[in-house]
Parts: C-alpha cells; sequence; structure tokens
C-alpha cells in the first residue's frame, strides 16, 4: 500500500496515494522533444488543456521553455508571453490545480498570480536563488528534482557509481535546503529525473529501484513519457512510445510514485485504474460490495 500524504494546496487539503494522481503536460513551446510546436498557439494550448482535464488528469503541468537534451535557456519575458495567457484562460474554465513548470522565479511569480498552486522546478531551486523564497512565501507545494548538469549538457556522457544512493542524497540534501529557506516539508514532492543525465541503466535502476526513494518520507511524482530510454528499448520515435509509456508507468506505481507525468493521459490513466484495481484487491472489493449493498438499500 503507497503511503498517504496531505498537501495544501489553495487553502485545501489535498491526498496523494494511495491512488495515483495524473499530470497532464502542456508545453507551450515550438521544441519540446515529443510535442514541440503542437500547443505554442494560444487556443490550441487551452484546447489540448481542456482536453487533458477531461481525459482524467488531475494537475495541468504548463511549461514555456523546453528542457529537453541540447536545449538553450529563454528569457523569462518570453516565457511569461508563453505560458501566463494560457493559464489565465485554464483558470477561468476550470478548477483543476495548474502547475507550473519553470525554473525562474519571475516566471513563477507571474503564474501563481495568473492561477497556477505548484511550482515544478527540475534545478530543484538551484538555479534561481529566488525561487526557494517565493515558493516559502506564498506556501505552495514544490517539486524537487534530480538533474545532472544543464538541459543543455545534461546527456554528455553522464556517470554514476551508485545512481540510486547519489539521487537519494541530492534530493535529501534539496529537501533540507528547502525547509533552510522557510519551504514546509509537507509542501514537498521529489522527482528522480527520469531522462535528465541519466543513462539506460541509471533510467532502469531508478523506477525497478524506486522505493528506495520513499525513504525519504515525501511523495514521489516520476515522468517516463516518451522518454528516450523507452525509445532505446523498443528502437522508437517519441510517438510511438505508448506502450512504453504504460510500461514504466505502471511499474513506477507499483514502487511507490504517487504521481505520473504524462502526455497520454487517457490510456495511463485506463491502465492506472486496473494496475490499483489489482494492487488493492481487498480495498476494491470492500468498496464494490459496499456499492452493491447501497443499491440494495434504495431498491427495498
Amino acid at each position: 500500500m503507497i503511503k498517504e500524504y496531505i498537501l495544501q494546496v489553495n487553502g485545501k487539503e489535498i491526498t496523494l496515494g494511495p491512488n495515483t494522481w495524473i499530470m497532464g503536460v502542456l508545453n507551450v513551446t515550438p521544441d519540446s522533444f515529443s510535442d514541440g510546436g503542437q500547443y505554442s498557439d494560444k487556443n490550441k494550448a487551452i484546447e489540448r488543456g481542456l482536453r487533458l482535464i477531461k481525459e482524467g488528469s488531475d494537475i495541468i503541468d504548463i511549461g514555456g521553455e523546453s528542457t529537453r537534451p541540447g536545449s538553450e535557456p529563454i528569457p523569462a519575458e518570453e516565457e511569461i508571453r508563453r505560458v501566463i495567457p494560457v493559464i489565465k484562460a485554464l483558470r477561468e474554465k476550470t478548477e483543476t490545480l495548474i502547475s507550473v513548470d519553470t525554473t525562474k522565479s519571475e516566471v513563477a511569480r507571474a503564474a501563481l498570480d495568473a492561477g497556477a498552486a505548484i511550482i515544478n522546478d527540475i534545478s530543484s531551486l538551484r538555479f534561481d536563488p529566488r525561487m526557494a523564497p517565493l515558493a516559502a512565501e506564498r506556501g505552495v507545494p514544490v517539486i524537487l528534482m534530480h538533474m545532472k548538469g544543464m538541459p543543455k549538457t545534461m546527456q554528455v556522457d553522464p556517470y554514476y557509481e551508485d545512481v540510486l544512493r547519489e539521487v537519494k542524497s541530492f534530493l535529501e540534501e534539496r529537501i533540507n535546503e528547502a525547509q533552510a529557506a522557510g519551504i514546509k516539508r509537507e509542501s514537498i514532492i521529489i522527482d528522480p529525473g527520469i531522462g535528465f543525465g541519466k543513462r539506460l541503466e541509471d533510467n532502469l535502476a531508478l523506477i525497478n529501484k524506486l522505493h528506495v526513494l520513499g525513504e525519504l518520507d515525501r511523495p514521489i511524482l516520476i515522468g517516463t513519457s516518451r522518454k528516450s530510454f523507452i525509445g532505446s528499448i523498443l528502437d522508437l520515435p517519441p510517438r510511438e512510445r505508448l506502450e512504453g509509456t504504460i510500461a514504466s508507468s505502471i511499474l513506477s506505481v507499483a514502487h511507490g510514485a504517487h504521481i505520473l507525468r504524462v502526455h497520454d493521459v487517457a490510456a495511463i490513466k485506463r491502465a492506472v485504474l486496473v494496475a490499483e484495481a489489482i494492487m488493492n484487491e481487498t480495498n476494491l472489493i470492500g468498496s464494490m460490495r459496499e456499492k452493491e449493498e447501497k443499491k440494495r438499500s434504495y431498491a427495498l
């Protein structure tokens, strides 16, 4: 049974676990590795966000800067221009949680003002010294991810003596730094950073032994969706990696993931529901019996 965690979001308590949360990816960029350019138009991005919600997203993660291997950083002004209109429009149309995928405090502040409720920072608050104070000031959840190097160079011969030990140590340090900056421990989510400065064997080990990161006692987000390690195994391009994404997502859940960050929300949601029914058969049977009892009592 996956451990439950309570997060404070917008003054409300949300529970992570035992049911898996689905975070839908919405890249409003021209150059993301899988869907770059598809949703760089505001109206298309809004339409896509609403579709992700209809398909079952619990969170919409909106990013305006590509962090694919080899990508170049862009100015905060451009990132704001891309993401803020989309966040505002979605906030007006839905109550679904929105996270902003950024390493810049200026972008994060504008996104929070526009209606975002979570900061997803692939740098674990390292790239911008103002990010941690902002998160502490606003009291919002933060996602701290492990990454070796910078997006531009992270896949240039990455190497680990012991990837599990090193990723765990890094995340533990970032949790402590976040708390020292005034961020509540209860507001921290961790992410091992699949594909960010990792070799194939590193990604496989992190997924297969994800429970080791559970020892940090924080909810775990994992993003395997359409990643290159799946392509390496199947020899397929990003758009043809759905089956690999499903397999890696289900195994991530089985090993302790609380949130899955994915592009193909409907398919992953369905697969996860079946996996959870199998893993939690006692709870499911009890719930189904309770529903049948209520139906019978209504009939009487």
